[in-house]
């Protein structure tokens, strides 16, 4: 399992989460943050730190949570993001491509 952004992120990006993410799995789009599940070991961390409670493990998420903020993180990494030619995939590291200044629709 995996780590999710909620919207209670949504125009805050305060960044603790990835300050304290040991692997760099934490992308920041346009409004929000987002945790990439395929690099995610789970190991919590980003919830300890984040000021608005909005990085949750997805299986503490109640199903209808659940499957809103799994499909929106995700989408992030499996849409073509506005001004992009392709998904992002896995970059291997949010320091590596920096913040990006859009959302999935």
């Amino acid at each position: 399992m995996t780590h999710v952004i909620t919207d209670a992120c949504v125009d805050e990006k305060d960044a603790s989460c990835m300050e304290e993410c040991p692997v760099d799995c934490i992308y920041e789009g346009g409004s929000r943050m987002y945790i990439h599940p395929g690099e995610c070991i789970d190991c919590g961390l980003c919830a300890e730190v984040c000021p608005n409670g909005a990085a949750v493990a997805l299986r503490l998420l109640d199903p209808a949570a659940a499957a809103v903020h799994g499909p929106a993180n995700d989408a992030f990494f499996t849409q073509v993001l506005p001004g992009r030619q392709a998904p992002l995939g896995s970059p291997g590291g949010a320091s590596r491509l920096g913040p990006l200044d859009v959302d999935p629709s």
